[in-house]
Parts: structure tokens; sequence; C-alpha cells
């Protein structure tokens, strides 16, 4: 009887459980109706969670009637919804009026457009009539001294006539912080400044479906040739890499060095918790072969966890749980710290990477962009490498962290919400921590028969000297599993109606002319795509080389991958105001990024395409109030 009772009693617990443990469908959407990719969805007080899709749909598995969910996005009112029995909960997200009231737009410079939310930085504001912003009919100005905010200026490339430079040389970039970063400001309802857009980063963002390498180079290298879709006269080329992919129990071991800044400009939620939060998901995915220390930074810098195993977790997290932000910036002292405890537990044929996560807010020691850069110069060759996440606002010193990446070999992300941590430390695990191919150069050599100028669009930072090509003293950019890169050039074929406004005259040499060989003049070569990179732990490099040849695509009859890219490219061309762009407007550019979406599973296509209608707004508005 005993017994049977107590299987009566297991059952209906177990009944009741199967109850609780049930999927909640639903879908999330603005105030106008439109769909809201991107979503988080999360069970209250644990890390479970989702994202919605590119509709704006989600799934997600409760385990309890009692549960409450949470659903949030950057620039709009979170929510908490109770369960109670519902199997399905579509939600409205609203803009965050509260915050709007205190948005801020900075004087119109023709140069730079900052802005900045007060109520998110915690400075004072002053209000005057303006413009509307989201539903608003008026704005607050902002005292730019509170906005110090640094970007690298960016001087957009021009077009270079092959008969006086057949060559194209510059390095890889598989960084994708702008992206991340205009997304931040768009979704606060502001237009990015002009310095912070990378048209390659933008580029870079996207994963793309690009064929794995067969054979035993590190990656594949693919090209498309279409006309151009800003400029019926020209035409587009499209280069794209694709690295090996490696499965995460193949990678190597790992010695990672969290490199935290706590210091006083890390206290705001979109900081220190964060990243803290950000931090948690990478933590889950090591292995117990995987080791982790923690050095922080504030007035000086500290070491906070000895190297420790993956298989201890919950001693690495609470580690993490216990930083809280104070103090003044000490970022050169932490990078030295860092790069010490990199090498004394230096793993032979091992992943050793220092991960930086910081608002780029140095200010004492080691602090100026020179200094920086000097000092992971310095350290680059001792086969550490570099991962650099940005977070937070207002103080942020993009310029900084990108020498960081650059001259550290390694990448540079920006992290503005938990989904992009999801995507670029967990999603994208073996890409961002793992290098599988370093100093990765391109040189492209244009057939002067078939192409009377190029110019390469983004990589301004990124440019090499043709001698720079052949050697393998100057450092270039590293690939990592699984990474895609895309570099777009825009041409001018031989006999283009409109060479004459492109292209600025000289005067015909005195000493010597150009000469086109006769192997040219017959081939239908477009031009020679030629690569060189090194092996990780290599110093000399090894050189790819490929000829494009063959007809040219209509752009509507290119594929996804070439379209969406030409859309990203002209997005960010509009947003930096670039002439290149001509009287392309972005519901064009819109159009066009929705097209081509193609396979879109996690929704970041299509959160581009709001982006886009949401900057084409917000310059109406710029229009309306200068």
């Amino acid at each position: 009887m005993r017994r049977f009772v107590l299987t009566m009693m297991i059952l209906t617990l177990m009944s009741f459980q199967m109850m609780a443990q049930r999927v909640i469908n639903g879908k999330v959407s603005d105030e106008e109706g439109a769909d809201l990719p991107g979503v988080s969805v999360v069970i209250k007080g644990t890390q479970t969670g989702v994202i919605t899709d590119a509709n704006g749909e989600y799934k997600i598995k409760i385990n309890s009637d009692s549960d409450i969910l949470v659903y949030s996005f950057i620039g709009m009112i979170p929510q908490e919804i109770k369960v109670k029995g519902k199997t399905r909960i579509d939600i409205v997200l609203k803009n965050d009026v509260a915050e709007m009231e205190e948005v801020v737009v900075v004087g119109y410079d023709k140069n730079i457009l900052q802005s900045i939310s007060g109520a998110v930085a915690g400075v004072a504001v002053k209000k005057r009539s303006g413009i509307r912003i989201r539903g608003r009919s008026s704005f607050v100005s902002y005292d730019q001294d509170f906005n110090t905010e640094s970007y690298a200026s960016v001087a957009e490339n021009g077009y270079k006539q092959v008969s006086d430079e057949p060559l194209s040389t510059f390095s890889v970039d598989v960084d994708r912080a702008s992206y991340t970063n205009i997304r931040r400001y768009l979704n606060q309802g502001m237009l990015p400044p002009e310095g912070s857009v990378r048209v390659e980063e933008m580029i870079n963002y996207f994963n793309y479906d690009y064929k794995s390498p067969e054979d035993e180079d590190p990656f594949s290298v693919g090209s498309e040739l279409a006309t151009c879709p800003w400029n019926e006269e020209h035409y587009l080329l499209k280069v794209g890499l694709k690295g090996k992919e490696i499965e995460k129990e193949n990678l190597p071991s790992s010695n990672l060095v969290f490199l935290i800044d706590v210091s006083g400009s890390m206290n705001a939620g979109n900081k220190l918790p964060l990243l803290k939060s950000s931090f948690r998901l990478l933590v889950n995915e090591l292995r117990d072969e995987d080791y982790v220390s923690i050095v922080v930074y504030a007035g000086a810098a500290g070491l906070v966890l000895e190297p420790t195993s993956g298989k201890n977790k919950k001693e690495i997290l609470e580690a993490l749980d216990r930083l809280q932000a104070g103090g003044s910036t000490a970022g050169g002292a932490g990078l030295k710290l860092a790069y010490k405890t990199a090498k004394e537990h230096y793993i032979e044929g091992g992943n050793n990477r220092i991960i930086l996560a910081t608002d780029g807010d140095f200010n004492v020691g080691v602090s100026s962009n020179a200094s920086m850069e000097e000092l992971v110069s310095e350290e680059k060759d001792n086969g550490i490498y570099m991962t650099v996440l940005g977070f937070g606002m207002g103080n942020y010193k993009d310029d900084r962290m990108e020498i960081i990446a650059d001259k550290g070999n390694g990448n540079y992300a920006y992290i503005d919400n938990l989904q992009e941590a999801q995507k670029t430390l967990v999603s994208e695990f073996g890409g961002t921590l793992f290098t599988i191919a370093k100093d990765v150069k391109f040189q492209i050599e244009f057939n002067p028969q078939k192409v009377l100028a190029y110019r390469l669009i983004g990589y301004e930072n990124r440019l090499l000297n043709k001698e720079d090509f052949n050697d393998d003293t100057k450092d270039a950019g590293e690939i990592g599993a699984g990474h895609t890169v895309t570099a777009l050039y825009e041409i001018i074929p031989q006999g283009a109606e409109d060479a004459d406004d492109w292209i600025k005259k000289v005067d015909k040499l005195k000493y010597q002319k150009n000469q086109v060989r006769r192997n040219a003049e017959i081939s239908d070569e477009w031009l020679t795509l030629k690569l060189r990179y090194k092996q990780p732990d290599a110093h000399k490099s090894q050189l790819m080389e490929f000829a494009i040849k063959g007809s040219v695509d209509d752009f509507n009859e290119a594929t996804d991958d070439f379209r969406f890219a030409a859309s990203v490219a002209a997005f960010g061309m509009k947003l930096s105001k670039s002439h290149y762009i001509g009287d392309m407007k972005f519901k064009d550019i819109q159009m066009i990024a929705k097209a081509a979406r193609g396979d879109d599973e996690d929704g970041f296509k299509a959160e581009m395409v709001r982006l886009i209608k949401t900057a084409e707004s917000l310059s109406k508005q710029v229009a309306l109030g200068e």
C-alpha cells in the first residue's frame, strides 16, 4: 500500500512537472506593428533565454508556471510578463520615452554629428525647441564637453588609375566593432559620428555563404563581379575569404587572460554589469583543458584569479561576480600585467590570448594612443594574441581600442547588448578566440585593358605599400577559425562614359611611358589576386594566387551574398556622406538589403533593414533642423 501511494505521488509530481515544463511561443513587435528581430527573451533570475528571429518570433521552454519572462531591446522599455498558464505571449515594446526625454543632439557640424543619452550617462542637459525625435516635438541639446567619445578620422579611398597604380595592397580586417557601435547610436535615436563608420567592419559583421576550404590551405578564396547598384556605368567586385572551421573539441588548449577595466568610468549598467554577463557566457563554453586568469585595473593593476581550469567554472564565475567599479584607469599597467601573466603560463602550441574588456578610457600611466601602440607592438611577436571587447558610451575611446587590437595581433568587437555577447563569444567562439592564420595580406593587379580605374571600399586604415606585400616583417591582419572576410572594389571599366567625372587628368610623362604587355591585350582576365599569410607560429609567409576572369553579371542576377554586401557598403557610404554614393537613397538601399537577406536564421540582416529605416528618419529630422 505504501509503495502504491508513493508511486502515485511520484506520478502526480511528474505530471505537474510536465505541465509546468512547456514551450511558450510568441511574437515581439514595435508600436507601429513592425516585427522586432534580436529581442532578448529571458526567464527572470536565470541565464535561460532566446532571441527573436527575423520575423520577431520566439520559442522558449519554461520550467514553472510561476516563471516571469523579461523582454528587452535597446532603446525600448523592457517588459516583464508572468507565464500564468499561457502558451503564447505576444508583446509590443514601446520606445523608452523616459530615456528619449534626455536624448541629446549635438550641433549639426558638417564633419561630425555626435550625440549621447544624458539619462544613461548621468549628465546634466538643457532643453531647447527643435525637431521631432520618435514622436516627440522637442529635443535636448548637450554640452559637448561631457561627450568625450573619440574616433579616428577616416579619409575615404578614391579612384586609382590602373595605368599609374595597377596594384592595390591591403591587410585583412575581421574587426566588427563599427557596425554594433553604429547600431547603438541608431537604436538610441541618433545618427553616428562619421568617424565611427568603417565600411569594411560593417560588411564583415555579417556571415556569408562562402565555400569552405577543401585542401591544406587555412581558407578558401572566391570572387564575383557584377554591375554597381549606385552607378550603372561601373562594376562591383567582391572578393570573399572563408577560414577553415574547427570543431570546438578539436581546438587547442587555451591560456586566456581576462583583462577587465574596473575603473570608475565602468560604473554604468551597459558597462561592468553587461561585461560580467558577457563573460559568464564565455566561461560556460570553456573546456577542462582551458585555463583562465583574471587581471583587473583601476588606480592600479592586480591579479585577482590565478590560472583556473574550465572545469572549475564556479570559481571563475565567483571571481567575476566580486568585481566592482571605482577609481582611475591605469590601462597601461593592466596591459603589462596581462602580458606578464600570459607569458608565465604560456601553453606551447596552444591558444594564448588576452581578452581586454573596457570602454577604453585610459587616464593614468601609459595612456596616449602612441604609447599604447608602442606597448602592444613590442609584445605582438611573443605568440600572445589579443581580443578587445568595447562596452559603454559617453567616454568611449574607439580609436584607442582599434589600435590595441590592430597592433596586438587581434580582433575588436563592440558589445552593445547581451545578444551581441552571445554572437561574439558563443556562436562565433572559434573565430573570435582562435587564430588560424596571421599577417594576411591581399594584393590585386588590375588588367589595364579591361579596367580604367578602381577604388577599394573601406579598409582605409589597412592600406599597405605595394612593397609590403612581400615583406614578411610587415604586420597585417589575423583570421580566426570559420571567419569570413569580404572586400569590395568599385571598378570603372574601359569605355565608361562617366570616366572623366571621376578621374583627374595629369600631364603625360616626358621621360617614360607606360606600355601594356601583349598578354594583357589578349587576356580575358580582369585581374590577378594574390594573397599572403603565415601559420600562427610561423615567420615565413605562404603565397596563394588566382586569376579572375569571365563575364559581368547584372546586379539583380548576382548572388544574395553579393547584393547584401553591396547594400551594407551603400549603407555605410550613406551614413558617412560619401559623394561616391551619388543619388542613391536610404529606401533604395533598404530594398536591396531586404531582397537579399537569404538565410537569416538569427535575424541580424533583418535588423539592418530596420536600422536603415531608422537612419532615413533621423536624416530627415536633421535636414529639417538645419
